[in-house]
């Protein structure tokens, strides 16, 4: 017992001094979907200020949680992007790290496009067909409460009006927040058309969430890495597939690539700003607050990252592809940010 309290005692020292031997540049991981918006506060802030530029890395969401979460001191990363909000099976594993306090900052919405490429056909299609499409099971077409494995090999066999293509769609992994808020908005979004899948939510709510949740296994959903940009590549060089990516990577390529009407609505900035596109989401990013104090910068980061000139309606994030809160969201977050308040789920 004696020697486990000194090693305890010991690890606590060395990452106290580890902590006040500092680090003069903040460091932020996280979604690759967030990661435009970030980089372009990080370069901004580095030459207005006499701070270093923050070091901005792209490892997705879910691997972003991992790395915040590890714990507290500078071998760990001060701020994570997310194109979701932090889980509270993440929380949890924060503070079983030592991470307590995380300040969540809500930075705007993004959409996630189904697109393709222009001169390849633009398509209209529902959340119920995006289901049919990519799930691994689907419900079967006798109209019967079960399910079979997914037969549909062309978009057409899923509805006449779809192209005669082969269904090939390239996406995130299951470590990405654009992954988790694709399958929560467009693929449950589809499945629980199905009032029998619907009421299986209260019902068993695993089983639910395992049929409308999980993906197709046999190359027609193909996972294409937490960089959104070789999903771009990919569709420019194979007009006959389709991607799934944020709506800022859309607009940053809308010379090479076009948004699919999903539901009635294109991926506009308008139509992801009042709601009528459906698959759109909240982006965030988490700030330890140990670490505030500790690596200088970072209040003056958030003062910026959250400021009218980044965020506000104007702000050159938009330039970006970001959609903007509203005034009154935004002095709500701001205040909620400076004040550094802790998360709670």
């Amino acid at each position: 017992m004696f020697y486990r309290k000194l090693m305890a005692l010991s690890l606590a020292a060395v990452a106290t001094t580890s902590m006040a031997a500092g680090r003069d540049t903040i460091s932020v991981v996280g979604s690759s979907t967030v990661y435009p918006f970030s980089t372009v506060v990080a370069e901004r802030f580095g030459k207005a200020t006499d701070f270093a530029t923050p070091k901005i890395e792209s490892t997705g969401t879910g691997g972003g949680m991992k790395l915040f979460c590890a714990g507290v001191g500078v071998d760990t990363p001060d701020m994570s992007n997310a194109s979701r909000r932090i889980k509270a099976s993440e929380l949890e594993m924060c503070k079983a790290n030592g991470v307590d306090e995380v300040v969540e900052v809500l930075v705007g919405y993004d959409g996630i496009v189904f697109s393709n490429a222009i001169g390849a056909p633009n398509i209209s299609i529902s959340l119920q067909e995006i289901f049919l499409a990519l799930a691994k099971e689907i419900p079967n077409p006798d109209g019967s409460a079960t399910l079979i494995e997914n037969p549909y090999n062309n978009w057409n066999e899923v509805n006449p009006s779809l192209p005669d293509m082969k269904i090939s769609v390239y996406g995130p992994p299951p470590t990405s927040g654009t992954r988790d808020a694709f399958a929560e908005l467009a693929l449950e979004g589809g499945c629980k058309t199905y009032s029998w899948i619907k009421a299986l939510k209260k019902a068993d709510k695993n089983r639910y969430k395992s049929i409308c949740h999980s993906v197709r296994e046999d190359g027609a959903y193909i996972e294409t890495g937490e960089n959104d940009n070789l999903i771009v590549q990919k569709l420019t060089t194979n007009p006959k597939a389709f991607g799934i990516f944020g709506f800022s990577f859309l607009d940053q390529n809308s010379d090479t690539l076009q948004g699919s009407k999903v539901s009635g609505a294109y991926p506009t900035f308008e139509d992801i700003a009042d709601g009528a596109y459906p698959i759109s989401r909240p982006l965030y990013f988490y700030v330890k607050k140990a670490h505030v104090g500790k690596v200088p910068g970072i209040m003056e980061f958030l003062e910026e990252f959250t400021s009218e000139d980044a965020i506000g309606d104007e702000g050159y994030t938009t330039d970006k592809g970001l959609i903007p809160l509203s005034y009154e969201k935004l002095e709500e977050m701001r205040k909620s940010v400076m004040s550094l308040q802790s998360v709670s789920l």
